[in-house]
């Protein structure tokens, strides 16, 4: 199949493409200009420069175009300004999604996040895992990263109804090789790795290979249902922090943080940080997106698209062990 992926340059867009091109698939990957490209080095595609926002450069490139998978993703939780992050994440979606429906791509997979999807609770004092048909209630959109993923979704959602072969996944917490900026999850691996990490708060992630959630976009593609959105998780891989850190002290040697921070202190140490990054126009070490989100275990149950999709599940301790190789060959490590 001839590929057009969005995103290339991104840490999901990325590894998508080494996944497409090991399984001989043609790739022609939309980079911005200025993009760092560096977790595509060595890869051989097609490149073009070029922007989302413009609907009728992006219909002539998709032209031609077997599959479509949009990745691009403005994913920060602190900005000055975030209308640019709407208008990336959902204006460009709808951009990305009517053009490759009007050229007759035969499959477009929209990535959301599980941000999209309810939180789970507690039933009979144990948290119970959530799936795809739990419903995000606008409470839990709190921050407006994840309110912009919630639009672009119900557009993607809005044009699987009206027809278009429009099929969703939504990563948990990726982790693995090739993430160059870091994004957010990531960065809690390289501040280990640094020892920038002196305590932790009693927070839950579902973690998964980066390699398990692009091979999990190119299966959604051969399989997933139209209108379908599949959670591309793993089923152990619903860690507390504490068991998170623990496993990277394992892979490491570095011993993990022992001291963990109650809520109300992250709480108020984050509304000091934000304040400090709106006068310098830094990013808050600690912005209060991360730790409102944290104050939530955000476990997933990714049964269906195990079952539907055949979605691989490569253990979250090699996931890390991979992350932490790739992290210290690369330069992040300052000592």
């Amino acid at each position: 199949m001839k590929c057009f992926v969005t995103g290339a340059s991104g840490f999901i867009g990325s590894n998508l493409i080494r996944e497409l091109l090991a399984r001989g698939h043609r790739v022609k990957a939309l980079l911005r200009p200025g993009n760092d490209g560096r977790a595509l080095a060595g890869l051989e595609f097609e490149r073009v420069t070029g922007d989302i926002s413009d609907r009728a450069w992006l219909k002539r490139e998709i032209s031609g175009c077997d599959w479509c998978f949009h990745t691009a993703a403005s994913y920060h939780l602190w900005l000055r300004d975030y209308r640019p992050m709407y208008s990336t994440n959902v204006a460009g979606t709808r951009n990305v999604i009517e053009a490759a429906g009007s050229v007759g791509c035969k499959r477009i997979v929209h990535t959301s996040t599980v941000g999209c999807i309810g939180l789970p609770h507690r039933v009979n004092g144990t948290i119970a895992p959530t799936d795809e048909f739990a419903t995000v209630p606008k409470a839990e959109l709190s921050n407006h990263y994840k309110r912009s993923k919630w639009q672009a979704e119900a557009v993607a959602a809005g044009f699987a109804r009206k027809g278009l072969p429009v099929v969703i996944v939504n990563p948990s917490a990726p982790i693995g090789p090739y993430d160059v900026k870091p994004t957010p999850t990531s960065r809690i691996v390289v501040d280990f790795l640094n020892r920038e990490l002196p305590a932790y708060l009693d927070t839950g992630l579902n973690w998964v290979h980066v390699r398990d959630v692009a091979i999990g976009h190119i299966l959604a593609a051969e399989k997933g249902r139209f209108g379908e959105r599949y959670i591309l998780g793993h089923a152990q891989g619903n860690w507390t922090m504490h068991e998170t850190l623990a496993a990277l002290e394992e892979i490491t040697g570095i011993p993990s943080p022992k001291t963990r921070i109650p809520y109300w202190a992250a709480l108020a140490w984050a509304h000091v940080n934000e304040r400090i990054a709106f006068v310098t126009g830094k990013p808050p070490k600690v912005p209060l997106a991360g730790v409102r989100m944290a104050r939530d275990k955000m476990w997933y149950n990714p049964a269906k698209a195990i079952r539907e999709l055949g979605l691989p599940q490569t253990p979250p301790k090699q996931a890390f062990a991979d992350a932490v190789a790739w992290f210290r060959a690369n330069g992040y490590v300052k000592r």
